[in-house]
Formats: structure tokens, sequence, C-alpha cells
């Protein structure tokens, strides 16, 4: 962790639990799982946990926007970008760097662009119109791709070896990061924090909240672009139907990284702790023998971990208060 980062954290005690958690799960997987600190197994951990490091990235300045607005539909969304991309786009010939991901960040922005007007300006509640577009997007993804299939570009079939560190996806997720330290730096970030903490007083003071909004769900469309490349990159092809699970994953680990709800709190430090240390409980429990209920294990742990941290997180946030 860098001194950045450890300072980071040790301002704001919602980080506690997270970055305590990923120390405590970082012991328990270098006892039972050595073969994740080589070269191939740092490689393979990029790879597997970026895309849901980027849509957990994705929902978080929505989150922190305020008004309970949970993005449900990013998963959908990344599933979207994925079979468009390899249907409309490859299958067409147009394999070109630039239009690619020009296209899936494009999309990404355009289609929460679209969600935030309606929330704003038609005045449907955000977790309504998140849901619909979770389940319009679930249909139409399987419309244009009705099963797994199709193959990614050839430029990024090497992207998912998964035997270097130092890999094309790394720099994503790189400049991802990049993208929102950028962001902090601007006066957006600080109207946002003020519209999720208190969004009366941010309009007293002459926030626009409906712009800061807006920018938000957009920001978030431009990281589940990314995602998507991220997770094309991965299966090398395009998946109509795995995208969706994504969407509770990500909600997950952004409070388990200590981002609230109800806005005005969160960040990218929270949220990538709060996916990898997701990453590093489904690879523990890996290392057991569950038999044919491994899947509901991980699921069972996934669930209790995070009422812990719930219960944690609250308990720090109260004593803070009282002080």
């Amino acid at each position: 962790m860098s001194a950045t980062a450890f300072r980071q954290v040790t301002q704001d005690r919602s980080l506690f639990v997270p970055a305590g958690l990923f120390l405590v799960l970082l012991c328990a997987v270098a006892f039972r799982g050595q073969g994740l600190f080589t070269n191939n197994g740092l490689a393979g951990a990029i790879l597997v946990a970026t895309p849901l490091i980027l849509t957990t990235l994705a929902i978080t300045p929505i989150v922190m926007a305020g008004r309970g607005a949970v993005d449900l539909s990013v998963g959908p969304l990344m599933g979207f970008v994925n079979v468009t991309l390899i249907t409309w786009l490859v299958g067409n010939g147009i394999t070109h760097p630039v239009a690619i991901i020009a296209w899936a960040v494009g999309l990404g922005a355009a289609f929460q662009l679209v969600q935030a007007l309606v929330i704003i300006y038609v005045r449907v509640a955000p977790i309504i119109v998140t849901l619909s577009g979770f389940l319009v997007l679930s249909g139409v993804n399987l419309m244009v791709m009705s099963r797994p299939g199709g193959v990614a570009p050839d430029w990024m079939l090497s992207w998912g070896a998964g035997t270097s560190v130092f890999s094309p996806v790394l720099l994503l997720l790189l400049g991802a990061f990049a993208i929102w330290g950028l962001l902090r730096g601007t006066m957006f970030y600080r109207n946002l924090r003020m519209t999720g903490a208190d969004e009366r007083m941010a309009y007293t003071s002459g926030v626009q909240i409906d712009v800061v909004r807006i920018i938000a769900h957009m920001v978030g469309g431009v990281f589940a672009g990314l995602a998507a490349l991220s997770y094309t990159a991965l299966i090398s092809s395009g998946d109509p139907t795995q995208g969706s699970t994504y969407t509770l994953q990500a909600v997950t680990a952004l409070v388990l990284g200590g981002a609230s709800l109800s806005g005005g709190r969160g960040g990218a430090l929270g949220s990538t702790l709060g996916a990898i240390n997701m990453f590093l409980i489904s690879y523990l429990l890996s290392t057991f023998n569950f038999g044919t209920v491994s899947g509901f294990v991980t699921q069972m742990a996934f669930g209790l971990i995070l009422v812990g941290s719930l219960l944690v997180n609250v308990f720090v946030i109260s004593r803070r208060t009282a002080a």
C-alpha cells in the first residue's frame, strides 16, 4: 500500500474495515494458497479481478451522489457493451483499437446519460430506473447474442493470456485510477461529495446538483465501458449472461469497501479494496474442498462478511459521531 493510500486510510475511518479485512485475507491466502504470489498467480489475479474492480468503480460516483442511487444495471450494461462489441463491430470487420475503445466508453456513457435524464427530469426513483435498465439490457443482450460466442479482436486475444503481471489489462486498470485521480482534483468531485452528504446544503451553496448527478452517471458509464473491455479480454469472446452476475458482486464490493449507500462517502481506494477482498475470499475458499456446494459456500461467505463489515462500519461511524 502506497504512502498516499495509507494516509487516506488513516484519515477515513470507513476504510479501516476493508483495509483490515484485506490484510487478514492476504495472510490467510499466503498460508493456504502460496501460488497466488507467483508471477502467473498475480497475472491471473489481475486478469480476473479487474472487471469486478472497474464495475465497482462504475457505481461508486453514482452512489456518492446520494438519493440511494445504486445502479443495478451496471452488470448487464457491461454485458451489453461486450456483446455489441463482438457482434456489431468485430462481426462487421471493425477491429481498430481506437474504434473498439471509443465504442465501449461512449456506449457506457450514453446509456448512463439516458438513465440520469430519466431519474432527474422524469422524476422516477433511481432504484426503479436502474432495475428497469437491468431487466431491459438482460433481454436485449440475449437478442443481440443468443449464446456465448464470437471472438475478440486479434490485438486483444493476448490480453487474456494471464502470463505477465504488466499486461494491457493492468494498464487499463491504472488508466481508470488515473481518471479517478484527475477527478479528485476538480470542483466536480467536491460538489459530488457535498451533494451526496447534504443535498439541501449543496443547493443553497450554489451547486448545480442536477448537473453533478448527470456527470456522475456519465463517469460511471465510462468505467462500465472499461470494465467491458477487461471482461472481453478475460473471456476473449462475447457472453450475454455472465455480465448480470457482476451487479450483485459490485454492490457487495462497494459496501464492503466502506461506501455509504445514502451518498457522500466512498472512493476508488475503498471500492478497489472491496473488490479485491471479494476476489481473495473466492480464492481462499477455492483452496478448500466443499464438493458440490462450493458455490453456495462462497455466496454465504460474501453475505456473512458483508453483514459483519456493515456492523463494524456502523459502530465506527457512531463512535466518530459521538466524539
